[in-house]
């Protein structure tokens, strides 16, 4: 119990880090209704090119801001294989992913990871900072929690203005009901590359985010990424489905989804003392568990009350 207790900060800011990409894997999962698997390679991008501009000397917000543009390079590509080549959505990310693979090598030099010297650069967020504001020796704002909390909370302020504008309306349309948004005028073909775009930069974003929290970028930094992902996304819609009904409160569920996914996954490693390596396979079983429990609660208790509901209106009868 105290080991988890101990690990529970860690675990917190693991969550919003990956939050960042849940966000990201909601635009198009949810609002487009895409499946882009490019999130487990663009994800990479974003902390390759990261650490290699931060290694090159360059501040944090540019390293960032280079990383969110990898991806959204990588989002246009899988855009323009699905939409200008006619290649299904699912494929289309896949060939973009399997490119990643050899364009992430080829950032980080041909070598299969990159590390940061945590002392000779100042970042936005590291575990290192962790520890430090627990022993006392760094401000209580470099903490992990605070910094990508205060950026996650700003990210979403973003999003959904950007969502309420004409633009931002039309992407969501265009997910909602392709074909009455183009009887209406709008180019889907054009709303779904741009989401695609975003999506993929928000990815990369988060990507830049935990290679610095880790202090090195790794080829395999970004497998599974869909999987954690829609976890977040699955978690924060059974949990806080019906309190967060508003479209920003909703990306704010994404990101508290998580942060409770990362919570259990520290809870069953630290308190049933399961080795780590069986890890992918307790991410699969949680994912399946919270895709279940929405499906039996329609299935179960939705069909007893219509039951209950009818035998009432007959018995008035």
């Amino acid at each position: 119990m105290i080991n988890f207790i101990n690990a529970l900060p860690g675990a917190v800011s693991q969550g919003l880090v990956w939050g960042i990409m849940a966000i990201g894997l909601y635009i198009t999962f949810k609002l487009l209704e895409i499946s882009d698997l490019t999130v487990d390679g663009s994800f990479c991008t974003g902390g390759a090119v990261c650490v290699m501009m931060l290694t090159a000397g360059y501040n944090v917000w540019i390293a960032m801001l280079c990383g969110f543009c990898a991806g959204v390079l990588a989002g246009f590509v899988t855009g323009i294989f699905h939409t200008l080549c006619g290649i299904p959505a699912i494929l289309s990310g896949i060939l973009t992913q399997l490119g990643l693979w050899s364009i992430n090598l080829a950032i980080m030099g041909m070598k299969a990871n990159q590390g940061l010297n945590v002392n000779n650069h100042k970042l936005l967020v590291s575990l290192r900072y962790l520890q430090d504001v627990g022993k006392g020796t760094r401000p209580f704002w470099q903490h992990p929690i605070f910094a990508v909390g205060v950026f996650t909370a700003a990210l979403i302020v973003v999003l959904y203005w950007f969502f309420g504008t004409e633009l931002g309306a039309s992407i969501r349309a265009t997910g909602a009901n392709g074909n009455m948004a183009r009887a209406q005028g709008i180019n889907t073909d054009r709303n779904k590359v741009l989401g695609l775009m975003i999506s993929n930069g928000l990815v990369a974003l988060s990507g830049s985010l935990l290679a610095q929290y880790q202090s090195f970028a790794d080829i395999n930094m970004g497998r599974g990424a869909i999987v954690i992902g829609l976890a977040s996304i699955i978690i924060g819609e059974v949990v806080f489905g019906k309190l967060f009904v508003n479209f920003g409160l909703r990306l704010m569920a994404v990101s508290f989804g998580a942060i409770l996914y990362y919570v259990v996954i520290q809870a069953v490693v630290s308190l049933l003392k399961i080795d780590t390596n069986y890890l992918k396979l307790i991410s699969a079983l949680i994912v399946a568990l919270f895709l279940t429990v929405p499906y039996w609660k329609n299935k179960y208790f939705h069909s007893k009350k219509k039951v209950k509901t009818a035998k009432e209106v007959g018995g008035d009868a």
